[in-house]
């Protein structure tokens, strides 16, 4: 399978690396706008077309599959256009930031008989798949809240906020882990570069089952955090991401009420019990995102990442930037 990058600045070099180690596929091309990008690619990568202009990967004869690590603004037109041109298609996320653009993608994909896939890395972690494997043990119980915290002194975008750039991790990582979706979502943030974008942004979303999700996301933050609790009435995780080693952290602590007779009202009852640290692959993330794009291709497999999994990413990142256009009034989903 030969191969078209478009875009070589923070994530494409890492999307270059792991497709040219994967047996069975080619880096035919690469594109970027900027001539000192491609000179490092040059130094790095001989013998593969290196172009200023998108449109020469996008029609080449010779290329199945593009792979599409430009900003925000560009990924449904470069999409459409690939995928109208009969390649197979992985975008960085977020897919498009338009409800009616990823259904038309998806739907497009369909019609010319490609595949399109959006790139989550964060569900290809062993920690991850670890603890999805985890919450499907019937000794967890329920789940009652989920606290994101995903915050650094990190790379200010122009065109999307830091719900576009940061929610949308927790967001995929939720919704592989539980298929219940919220029905209302609220989000407060703030604007300090003087360009109406927000690099600060905290979301709340609400489950008829009582889960209540909170994401903290921040670009301006001096430390960096990537931190998620998942607490249930049995059992708790912590998944910690910068975490070297020992990601993961399963409590064997829970609650429950019980009525005191004398009282007669309800207490809680306080269960500690053992923390464990359990072992995951440690395969790096790309890598697996890179073997399920040739399986999904090359062998018609099944994506982790579903469409439907993408539609309901942006459903509620819109949501959410209503929301938060709207001073954090709740927004139904």
């Amino acid at each position: 399978m030969n191969v078209g990058v478009l875009g070589y600045g923070y994530w494409g070099p890492n999307l270059v690396r792991n497709f040219m180690q994967k047996e069975g596929i080619t880096v035919f091309g690469l594109a970027d706008l900027r001539e000192d990008r491609l000179k490092i690619a040059n130094k790095s990568f001989r013998g593969i077309l290196l172009t200023r202009e998108a449109n020469d990967l996008l029609t080449h004869p010779e290329i199945d599959a593009i792979v599409i690590a430009t900003p925000a603004s560009t990924h449904y037109a470069f999409a459409k256009k690939a995928i109208e041109n009969g390649k197979h298609v992985l975008v960085e996320k977020p897919l498009a930031t338009k409800n009616e653009e990823v259904a038309d993608l998806f739907a497009l994909a369909e019609k010319h008989g490609v595949k399109l896939m959006v790139d989550y890395t964060f569900l290809y972690t062993g920690s991850v798949q670890k603890i999805k494997k985890t919450l499907q043990n019937q000794d967890f119980g329920q789940i009652h809240y989920i606290d994101s915290t995903r915050i650094n002194l990190g790379v200010f975008q122009y065109d999307t906020n830091v719900l576009w750039d940061l929610a949308t991790h927790d967001l995929s990582i939720i919704y592989h882990l539980i298929d219940e979706r919220p029905y209302q979502v609220q989000a407060i943030g703030a604007a300090h570069m003087g360009n109406g974008v927000e690099n600060i942004a905290y979301v709340t979303l609400r489950y008829r089952s009582g889960l209540v999700v909170h994401l903290n996301c921040s670009w301006a933050s001096p430390v960096k955090i990537r931190k998620m609790i998942i607490g249930g009435d049995k059992k708790m995780i912590i998944y910690d991401d910068i975490e070297p080693t020992d990601k993961l952290k399963i409590y064997d602590y829970g609650y429950s009420m019980i009525t005191d007779e004398y009282r007669r009202n309800a207490l809680v009852d306080y269960r500690l019990g053992d923390v464990s640290i359990p072992k995951f692959s440690l395969q790096e993330a790309l890598a697996g995102l890179v073997d399920d794009f040739y399986n999904v291709v090359v062998n018609n497999g099944t994506p982790l990442c579903s469409p439907q999994l993408s539609i309901d990413v942006t459903r509620t990142l819109i949501a959410a930037e209503q929301s938060l256009k709207q001073d954090g009034q709740m927004v139904a989903l």
